[in-house]
């Protein structure tokens, strides 16, 4: 879709869009450029898009590359098109001061594109979705997520250990987990649930976590102080909160390298020894959607209730 030239007027899904600054080297140490990412955003679009409709979306954006400076954007910027879907939610505790906010809310293909050109590298999202809430007022969620984020000392190699001892406890309450790269140092394991209050999903969050950490308390830690950590892998529970998002899946890192963060399977969880084995970059996401497909299909087909 996109070639080494500087801008290029094209259709994606019947809407006619320019893309801009194509030949522009966003990650300088592979020399990836903004045409490579948004032609892997477009390929990747069918398998990202449910885990980014109906959730207001957070991009933390580079428009100077990865070796510059970036920042995060909620609001919907000056010049959105008519035809992205925007959202007016309340954001109470805003460190902008406002009460509410105009969100970005990315359902098709074309909003994708539109978002890869706008060196929107990562996409975050809620474990929300808009629709099953009263306009953010009470959002309800329908996943539980944990950011299993390891310490100076451990890798995601023991990540992946922890990930197995918290799947294991989650089959106590008949639930499932579903693993996935963080793109970056650690691993997110999403639990498919019915509708539940952001509050309640934190309480059970904070539970497992500091039950785990009772458990293995020489591999795990439920506390955030920052000294506690070496040698351990943090089970970070506080992204449940209404107010939080977790970078989704499929979605690009900005980091030196254009890592992805990518599905996995128990099995690849299982057999980790380095953390190679869990480094993905977008050529890497292609060939396994190529031969495996998605391994998060059938995450939200059946949700479990939240124990009471």
């Amino acid at each position: 879709m996109a070639g080494a030239q500087q801008q290029l007027t094209t259709e994606v899904d019947g809407q006619t869009m320019k893309l801009t600054n194509l030949s522009k080297v966003l990650y300088p140490q592979t020399g990836f450029t903004k045409a490579e990412v948004i032609d892997y955003y477009h390929q990747v679009a069918a398998l990202l898009l449910p885990h980014l409709s109906d959730r207001p979306l957070t991009r933390k954006r580079w428009p100077d590359g990865t070796a510059a400076a970036y920042f995060f954007e909620k609001n919907a910027p000056r010049g959105t098109p008519a035809w992205v879907r925007t959202e007016t939610l309340p954001t109470p505790g805003s460190s902008t001061g406002r009460d509410e906010m105009s969100f970005v809310v990315c359902d098709d293909v074309q909003t994708v594109v539109w978002l890869a050109n706008l060196a929107a590298l990562e996409l975050h999202v809620p474990q929300w979705r808009i629709g099953l809430s009263d306009q953010g007022r009470d959002p309800q969620a329908d996943l539980i997520v944990f950011d299993l984020d390891p310490g100076p000392g451990a890798s995601i190699v023991e990540c992946c250990d922890v990930a197995l001892a918290l799947r294991q406890l989650l089959g106590h309450y008949g639930m499932e987990g579903w693993p996935k790269t963080s793109g970056n140092k650690g691993m997110h394991l999403y639990v498919p649930i019915e509708p539940a209050s952001s509050r309640q999903t934190s309480a059970f969050a904070k539970q497992l976590a500091e039950q785990l950490a009772e458990a293995l308390p020489e591999n795990v830690t439920a506390n955030m102080t920052k000294a506690l950590r070496p040698g351990k892998v943090f089970i970070d529970w506080s992204q449940n909160a209404s107010a939080k998002t977790t970078l989704a899946p499929y979605s690009l890192r900005g980091s030196d390298e254009p890592r992805v963060s990518t599905p996995i399977d128990w099995d690849e969880v299982a057999s980790a020894t380095s953390p190679e084995d869990l480094r993905f970059l977008p050529h890497d996401v292609l060939a396994r959607i190529e031969e495996y497909g998605d391994v998060l299909e059938g995450l939200y087909d059946d949700p479990q209730p939240l124990p009471s």
